[in-house]
């Protein structure tokens, strides 16, 4: 650099402040001044001139636009007293290294500070007035000499650092900002000699999101400045969050040209929504701008998280504001005391000799003390009363004097001895070993600004309160923020409490901590921290469904299916319960399906069971009777033998329902089917038998036919043997090819799915040649016991051989359809009661009627009677 090749660049720059170009006189080239900064500055020669920006006022001037003049006597409006003591504290740290023996002992340090009214012109304007100086003229000899500030400290807006470090950056100018914390200025290639001793925003915003996360606050506002700070602060934080479970409910942006239109527009979106938490992202002005709004409108419901930008500016902690703004929180720079600063800051007199290099003296002693200095005032001088000049500055009792917050102000004095350590490293460079070609080492008179940017880059800075620092390849510093809680005293003032901290690095070992039982909530909370939910979390049993068009934060809670449950409270999905488990009424956890089966202990199983247990007992009543009178007319007549076959497979009959009764096994799955379609065929065969006795005994009487040798007792026996095996070879099948066995079979009732414990068939074709068969005998009995029924009535049992076999037709044939509808173990009980009542039928059709005469009409019971006509 050096050369005026770097300041063709300038000659096209159109900004309100200090602007060279270059003319040509007689072949020689020569600089001169285009125009002006119309903003002061306080200025100390020293052989290395450390330059300051400051917002020393909050209002710049318009703009000129019609290009046709060059505006005079412009001035910047609203004095600021904080920015006021950031360039006191530039001030107060120069003086101290130069007092210094041992940090820069042959070297005197100077500065240039100027005022940025806080704006990105002007700020420009402060800036290259620094590097380019004030002279009129200078000569093409003088044009390439090296400018007399070689680096600056500030701005500490980072609009206003991007505009300054875009244009000084590619001529390697070194700035040292002490608040600009855009994440944007950490890329190297786009500024690559920015510093700063203020964290990037990326740690703040990854804090910011580590404390709503912790505190539960997943529905939130934004409020942002309209400028590289909001913007990226916002975006940065918005990353933050993702995957979070937090959104954002709104985010308004304050615009730079206020008006109350639109900030009544951001409260009233504040108030109305139902987020209680907002999140600011703004500089001072804008955040003092907002509130003042808030507080006119009387929001007082709300949580408010500050940035460091303003959660220690005690100018908002008015007691005025504590209804809306008691219990504010947020993340604030760290802070130190700087040993003698208060003394050096309360040492300002209007008549001192600070007074002819100040030119903010005079404005700032009539701000701070509402009075006048003179007549000429830029008020009306009735407004204020005359000054004495002897007014007294007492440390703690202004903005100004204020040393209990120093964070930015810290900032500023570290800028300072960051600087002064990289120049005392250049003066520790031994020739011949230096970092530039040749190993040559800077000439400190003629310090070269990119040379001090080689020096940042690898300096190791102490500061008096004993604090080493240093910037890592981004220019950045290590990140440290105190958390700040706006308690209020009993005198009803602001007290700034120190409730936790914030320490980030790049790494994931970020440490966060904060003391909950110091903090004091917003939203008139008091110590119960503040909810702020777009949907309360859905209990158990329940499930979050988001709502259509809105933010994954707003749900509706739907109850979860059955079979399905959600343990957690804000389940986003409900689980299904495993095989066998069911969801209980509140979907809360899963259960054990109910099991149901017949079981003994069951009112139906008992009823079924005393009633196939009574008609065993019937029949081996009947069995015994018949024993009993064996030698009597009837029961020889009715064929004694058959008849205790026929009421032996009865009783087979009854028992074989007990079978059907409990929990089934593989054993009892065999017997069941194979017992009940075993004992019917058994019992059937027996009355076809009988049938065809009696049917071939009458018919035998004819002329020409004996028939009756083909059905002594011996092929009696023979034909129900034979009836009989084809069941059991059915059977035996049956079991070879697939046998029944126990199955679980999911069923329902009132309160849920229920396994139904059940035998089932295996073979459904052996199963139904069973049924079948036994249906074929019963048919063909039934047909022979019709063809009967005109044979003598004393001696012809076809009548009621046929009422039994309709009675037993007609509860298997309805035994189907009850059979196929019946649910669970409603199955079991329609089987058992169909073999129970055409045990019952043929019991009772077959053997009531001769029980009757043997038991009570004996005089019915002799031969005589039975072959009477």
């Amino acid at each position: 650099m050096c050369h005026c090749d770097w300041l063709w660049l300038l000659w096209f720059l159109p900004v309100h402040g200090s602007v060279w170009g270059l003319a040509a006189d007689n072949g020689k080239r020569s600089c001169w001044l285009m125009g002006k900064s119309v903003s002061g500055s306080v200025y100390q020669a020293g052989d290395v001139v450390i330059g300051g920006l400051f917002p020393i006022h909050d209002g710049a001037p318009l703009p000129e636009q019609d290009f046709r003049s060059i505006e005079e006597n412009a001035t910047c409006t609203i004095f600021n007293q904080r920015s006021y003591r950031w360039l006191q504290t530039m001030i107060f740290a120069v003086q101290e290294i130069n007092r210094d023996p041992a940090l820069l002992p042959n070297l005197t340090l100077g500065y240039l500070a100027a005022d940025t009214c806080l704006a990105e012109g002007t700020t420009l304007g402060a800036a290259l007035a620094m590097v380019t100086g004030q002279e009129l003229s200078v000569g093409g000899t003088e044009c390439g000499i090296t400018p007399e500030v070689t680096v600056i400290i500030g701005d500490p807006r980072s609009s206003s650092s991007i505009v300054v470090a875009q244009t000084l950056g590619p001529f390697h100018f070194p700035m040292v900002s002490y608040l600009a914390t855009c994440v944007c200025l950490s890329d190297t290639r786009r500024f690559p000699s920015f510093f700063r001793t203020v964290p990037s925003d990326a740690h703040q915003t990854r804090g910011m999101a580590m404390l709503l996360r912790r505190l539960g606050w997943v529905w939130v506002g934004l409020v942002s400045g309209d400028d590289d700070y909001g913007k990226f602060g916002v975006q940065l934080l918005l990353q933050e969050l993702q995957g979070s479970g937090v959104c954002v409910a709104y985010s308004e942006v304050i615009p730079k040209v206020q008006n109350q239109k639109k900030l009544r527009q951001i409260v009233d979106t504040i108030r109305t929504s139902t987020a209680k938490v907002v999140v600011t992202f703004t500089i001072q002005t804008d955040a003092q701008a907002l509130l003042e709004e808030v507080v006119r409108q009387k929001v007082t419901d709300k949580q408010w998280i500050a940035t460091e930008a303003w959660i220690t500016y005690t100018g908002l902690a008015a007691p005025k504001n504590l209804p809306s703004l008691a219990g504010t929180i947020g993340f604030a720079l760290r802070k130190a005391d700087i040993p003698g600063l208060g003394p050096f800051l309360t040492r300002l007199r209007p008549d001192g000799e600070d007074q002819k290099s100040d030119p903010f003296l005079r404005e700032f002693w009539e701000d701070m003390f509402g009075c006048s200095l003179g007549l000429d005032l830029k008020v009306n001088p009735s407004s204020r009363r005359q000054c004495s000049g002897s007014e007294v500055i007492g440390i703690g009792k202004s903005l100004y004097a204020d040393v209990s917050q120093l964070r930015v102000t810290y900032n500023v004095y570290k800028a300072v001895y960051a600087i002064a350590y990289a120049i005392q490293d250049m003066v520790a460079c031994q020739p011949g070993e230096g970092p530039f070609n040749g190993g040559k080492c800077p000439d400190i008179r003629k310090l070269q600004p990119s040379q001090i940017v080689h020096y940042l880059r690898t300096v190791k800075a102490t500061t008096p309160v004993k604090e080493s620092f240093h910037f890592d390849q981004n220019g950045d510093p290590p990140a440290s923020y105190d958390i700040i809680n706006w308690h209020v005293t009993p005198e009803g003032t602001t007290e700034l409490v120190h409730v936790g901290y914030f320490l980030s690095s790049q790494e994931s070992n970020s440490k966060f901590h904060i003391d909950m039982e110091k903090v004091v909530w917003g939203c008139g909370s008091g110590d119960k921290v503040p909810v702020s939910l777009c949907s309360a979390p859905c209990p158990p049993g329940t499930r979050q469904a988001v709502q259509k068009g809105k933010p994954v934060c707003c749900f509706d809670c739907l109850p979860c299916a059955e079979g399905e449950i959600s343990t957690a409270t804000g389940s986003f999905e409900c689980s299904k319960c495993p095989e066998q488990f069911w969801s209980n009424p509140n979907r809360t956890e899963c259960v054990p399906q109910l099991v149901d089966f017949l079981s003994y202990s069951d009112t139906m199983g008992m009823v079924l069971s005393v009633i196939s247990v009574s008609g065993a007992m019937l029949t081996a009543g009947a069995l015994a009777t018949f024993l009993y009178y064996r030698h009597t007319a009837l029961v020889k007549a009715n064929n004694s033998e058959l008849s205790f076959l026929l009421l032996l497979s009865l009783k087979l009959c009854f028992l074989c329902a007990l079978v059907f009764i409990g929990r089934p096994k593989p054993w009892t799955c065999i017997l069941r089917h194979t017992l009940f379609g075993i004992s019917f065929v058994f019992c059937i065969s027996c009355l076809l038998s009988r049938t065809l006795v009696v049917l071939v005994a009458f018919r035998a009487t004819l002329p020409g036919k004996n028939l009756m040798r083909y059905f002594s007792p011996t092929q009696q026996r023979i034909g129900i043997s034979l009836c009989t095996l084809i069941q059991v070879l059915i059977c035996a099948l049956w079991l070879a090819l697939s046998p029944p066995r126990p199955a679980k079979k999911v069923g329902r009732e009132g309160r849920g799915p229920m396994v139904v414990l059940e035998c089932a068939v295996g073979s459904m074709a052996c199963f139904s040649l069973v049924l079948g068969y036994i249906g074929l005998l019963a048919s063909l009995c039934l047909l022979l016991a019709f063809l009967a029924r005109k044979l003598p009535n004393n001696f012809n049992e076809a009548k009621f051989i046929t009422f039994s076999m309709l009675i037993f037709c007609a509860v298997w044939v309805a035994f189907v359809p009850a059979y196929v509808s019946s649910p669970g173990k409603y199955t079991v009980a329609v089987e058992i009661f169909a073999i129970l009542a055409s045990s019952f039928g043929l019991l009772f059709c077959l053997f009531a009627p001769k029980c009757y005469i043997i038991l009570l009409k004996p005089d019915k019971n002799t031969k005589k009677y039975l072959m009477a006509k």
